[in-house]
C-alpha cells in the first residue's frame, strides 16, 4: 500500500514533498540554533520604512564604515530618495541584461525570451559511463545508475577541456532523491533494498563531458568519455584538514578516521582558480536515524527513524549503532573533474555544518578564501583565508600542492553589526532616527590550521571539535543569526560580496529572535540579497562594511528595494536561493519557492551604473521545480531544473509535470541550455 503524503499544498512556497525529501521537513521542527546570539534581522530592519520606501530607496545604498576602517557615506537627503526611486531609467539595459524579460507564468515547460532557443543537455539516467545501459524507469538498477546522470541536479560547473575543440567538462551535483516521482507503487513505509541503493547511486556527483553544436548553442553530452564520472554515497573519499584523523570521525568500518564512503545532499558549489570544482554538503541530517546527543540536535539528526529508512540497509546511518559515521558528512567536498581515478576529498578545516555552497577569490597575494552560507533558519555564514599560495603550472608536484590548499588557514564566522541606537529598533521597519541604512561587521576567528597542527579560537573547544562542530563553535562566539543564508558569491569585477538570504517566516515569532537593522520584514517570506565590502577590498580582511542590494518581492509592496531602482521596471522576485555573475559583472539569481504565485525562475540585475538595481527575468521554470545552477557564458545560460513535478500528492502514477519528455513519460530533473537563436551574446 502506497503511502499517503500530507494534504498540505506548500509550505513556505515549497511543496511538502520538497519538505520531505530535500530538507526533512526543516521548517516544521524548532530551529536548532537555541543560542542568544544577534540576529539579523535585528540589524536590518529597521532601516527600510513600510510606510515611507520611496524615502527609503537611497538610504539603503549607505555602505559604512566596518569597526574604523572605512569611509562613512553620506546618505542622501529624502527628497533625492525620492527622485532616484520614481525616475525613468534612460538608455539601454546594462550589457548582458538587454533581453524582453520573461512574464511570471505557470507554464510546465521552461520559458525563455523571445528571440532565445534551448535544449535538454542531459536528463536523470542518461548513460554517461562506458557499458551503462540505457534508461528504464520500470527496469531501473542500481548498477545501472552508477553509470548514469544523476537525480536532482543542482550546482553546475562547466571546465575547459584542452586539446578538445568545442568540448567542456560539465560537473554537477545530484542533491536527494524523490522515490515517489522515481518508482512506482514506491512505499514509504517499506522501500526494497534495490530502491535503497539506486537512491545511493542517484545521489552525488556527475562529471560528463559535453559538446556544442557549431550551429547554434545546443550542448550535448559525449558518452563514454574517459573523464565521464559518477561519484555516488558509496565512493570511497578522503577527509582532509585538521579533524581528519579525530576520534570523531572514527568509525568501525574506518577506525583512522580518514576515509569515507560517499557524499550526501551536495547543493550548490564553486570551482577553484586550480581548476577543481567544490561540493557543498547540505541538509546530511534527513538521512541519518535515531540520534540523542545535543551536538545531534544542533545539526537537526532526528530521533527516530528518517524517512528514506536507510538504517535498515546500512547500519552506518544509524547514530545510535555508529555514533561518528553522521561526523562524516556537512563538509566542503573538493572533486579534480581532470583525474576520474581521484578520490575526492572532504575539507574539515571548512567547517561542518549545512554547506550550501563555496566559492572561491584569491587574496592580492594568490591564497584561497572560500565562502560558504549555512542554510538553516538563524544560522551563520562563513569564510575561510587560506595560508598557501595557489602554484601555477600543469605538473604532478602543482597539482598536488593546490589540492592541498584548502587544508591550511583560518576558518571564520561573520558579525554583523548596525549603527543605530537599539531602542530605536522595534521590529515593524520603522527607520532609525538617523535615517540612514547602514551596518559594519567582522569576521570572527574559529580555527587555524597549519602543517604543524591546529589550533583553537573558541573557548572550551578543542581544533578538531570546531571543525566537526562548527555551529556551536559560533554559537560560543556570538555570530549574527541570519535568514537562511545560501549562496554567497564575490563579484569578480568588483570583489563585492553578495549573500542570497532565502527566506525565514520564523523571526520574531515566540521566543526567537526579533528584527534588528540588518533585516528589512518580520514576516520575511520572500527574502534578500546582501552586499558586503570587505575592508579595502582585500579578500583576507577581517573587517567589512554591509548594504543591502535588493529586497525581493512584489515591486508594488512598499517593502521591497531594488538597489534604489524604479521598482515599475523591474521583475517580481521571491526567495532568492543561488547567485552567479556574467562576464559583465552582472548577478544572475536562481529562485526556490516563489512566493508570488507563479514559477521559480533565473534573474538577471545590474550591480553598478545608472542601472543599478535593475532586475530583469531571464527564464522560468516547469510545475513544482526549482531553478539551480546557474551558469552564465558570452553565449550561453545554462541552469539545472531540479525536482520538476514536485508537488504534493504527485507520483509516477499521477504526475503533476510531464517535463521535459511529454505525456506518458517520466519525470526527469535535467540540465537546460539557453542560446540566442542570432548566435550572439547573452543580452547584448
Amino acid at each position: 500500500m502506497r503511502v499517503q503524503l500530507p494534504l498540505i499544498n506548500t509550505v513556505h512556497g515549497r511543496s511538502a514533498l520538497t519538505c520531505r525529501f530535500r530538507c526533512g521537513d526543516a521548517c516544521f521542527h524548532p530551529a536548532p540554533n537555541t543560542s542568544s546570539n544577534p540576529y539579523v534581522g535585528d540589524v536590518i530592519a529597521t532601516a527600510l520604512s513600510r510606510r515611507s520606501m520611496m524615502r527609503a530607496a537611497a538610504v539603503v545604498t549607505v555602505a559604512a564604515a566596518a569597526g574604523t576602517a572605512g569611509t562613512v557615506v553620506t546618505a542622501p537627503s529624502a527628497e533625492a530618495a525620492a527622485q532616484q526611486a520614481t525616475a525613468k531609467p534612460k538608455g539601454k539595459a546594462a550589457r548582458g541584461l538587454r533581453f524582453t524579460p520573461v512574464a511570471p507564468n505557470t507554464a510546465d515547460t521552461v520559458t525563455v525570451p523571445a528571440g532565445y532557443s534551448q535544449n535538454v543537455v542531459v536528463r536523470w539516467g542518461e548513460p554517461i559511463l562506458r557499458g551503462a545501459p540505457a534508461f528504464d524507469a520500470d527496469r531501473q538498477t542500481a548498477a545501472a545508475q552508477s553509470g548514469q546522470f544523476g537525480y536532482n541536479n543542482d550546482f553546475l560547473a562547466l571546465l575547459p577541456l584542452p586539446g578538445e575543440r568545442g568540448r567542456q567538462v560539465l560537473v554537477a551535483n545530484h542533491e536527494y532523491t524523490d522515490e515517489v516521482l522515481m518508482f512506482r507503487g514506491y512505499d514509504a513505509a517499506d522501500p526494497t533494498r534495490e530502491q535503497v541503493e539506486i537512491a545511493w547511486a542517484a545521489h552525488g556527483l556527475s562529471a560528463v563531458v559535453v559538446e556544442e553544436n557549431k550551429k547554434n548553442g545546443a550542448l550535448t553530452v559525449v558518452p563514454r568519455h574517459h573523464l565521464n564520472r559518477r561519484v555516488t554515497a558509496t565512493t570511497g573519499f578522503r577527509l582532509t584538514g585538521p579533524a581528519a584523523g579525530s576520534d570523531l570521525l572514527k568509525t568501525s568500518a574506518d577506525p583512522t578516521g580518514r576515509k569515507v564512503l560517499g557524499t550526501l545532499n551536495n547543493c550548490s558549489g564553486g570551482t577553484t582558480p586550480w581548476g577543481t570544482t567544490l561540493h557543498g554538503e547540505e541538509n546530511f541530517n534527513q538521512y541519518f536515524a535515531n540520534a540523542g546527543r545535543a551536538t545531534d540536535k544542533r545539526y537537526g539528526i532526528g530521533t527516530g527513524a528518517s524517512e528514506r529508512k536507510w538504517e535498515r540497509f546500512d547500519k552506518r546511518f544509524d547514530v545510535a549503532q555508529e555514533p561518528n559515521e553522521v561526523h562524516r558528512f556537512g563538509y566542503v567536498v573538493e572533486l579534480d573533474p581532470y583525474d576520474p581515478s581521484s578520490a575526492p576529498r572532504k575539507h574539515t578545516a571548512l567547517g561542518r555544518f549545512k554547506h550550501e555552497g563555496a566559492t572561491v577569490r584569491l587574496t592580492h597575494d594568490g591564497r584561497p578564501v572560500v565562502y560558504s552560507g549555512d542554510d538553516e533558519r538563524f544560522d551563520y555564514f562563513y569564510k575561510f583565508v587560506g595560508s598557501k599560495r595557489m602554484k601555477h603550472g600543469s605538473g604532478r608536484a602543482v597539482r598536488e600542492h593546490n589540492l592541498s590548499l584548502l587544508d591550511e588557514g583560518t576558518l571564520y564566522v561573520a558579525r554583523l553589526t548596525g549603527d543605530s541606537p537599539a531602542i530605536e529598533i522595534d521590529g515593524t521597519g520603522k527607520l532609525p532616527a538617523d535615517g540612514e541604512f547602514d551596518g559594519g561587521g567582522e569576521w570572527i576567528a574559529l580555527v587555524t590550521a597549519t602543517a604543524k597542527g591546529a589550533v583553537s579560537h573558541v573557548e572550551g573547544m578543542t581544533a578538531d571539535e570546531v571543525c566537526v562542530f562548527t555551529r556551536l563553535a559560533g554559537d560560543k562566539v556570538g555570530a549574527t543569526k541570519m535568514d537562511r543564508p545560501e549562496d554567497i558569491e564575490p563579484n569578480p569585477h568588483s570583489g563585492k560580496v553578495y549573500v542570497a538570504l532565502t527566506n525565514n517566516t520564523n523571526r520574531g515569532v515566540g521566543t526567537n529572535a526579533p528584527a534588528d537593522e540588518a533585516n528589512p520584514r518580520n514576516a520575511n517570506k520572500h527574502g534578500h540579497i546582501l552586499e558586503l565590502t570587505e575592508r579595502w577590498n582585500r579578500a583576507d580582511s577581517t573587517k567589512f562594511a554591509w548594504t543591502l542590494f535588493l529586497v525581493a518581492g512584489d515591486p508594488e509592496d512598499p517593502a521591497t528595494y531594488f538597489a534604489g531602482f524604479p521598482k515599475d521596471a523591474v521583475s517580481p522576485i521571491s526567495c532568492p536561493d543561488n547567485v552567479a555573475f556574467d562576464p559583465h559583472g552582472n548577478l544572475w539569481i536562481s529562485t526556490d519557492g516563489n512566493q508570488l504565485g507563479s514559477h521559480d525562475g533565473l534573474f538577471g540585475v545590474a550591480t553598478k551604473g545608472e542601472r543599478r538595481g535593475e532586475l530583469k527575468q531571464f527564464l522560468t521554470v516547469p510545475t513544482g521545480a526549482e531553478t539551480c545552477g546557474p551558469l552564465v557564458q558570452d553565449r550561453r545560460v545554462l541552469v539545472a531544473v531540479q525536482h520538476p513535478g514536485e508537488i504534493s500528492g504527485a507520483t509516477v502514477e499521477k504526475p503533476a509535470s510531464t517535463w521535459p519528455d511529454g505525456p506518458g513519460k517520466i519525470v526527469r530533473p535535467a540540465v537546460v541550455a539557453v542560446w540566442r537563436k542570432d548566435g550572439d551574446d547573452i543580452g547584448v
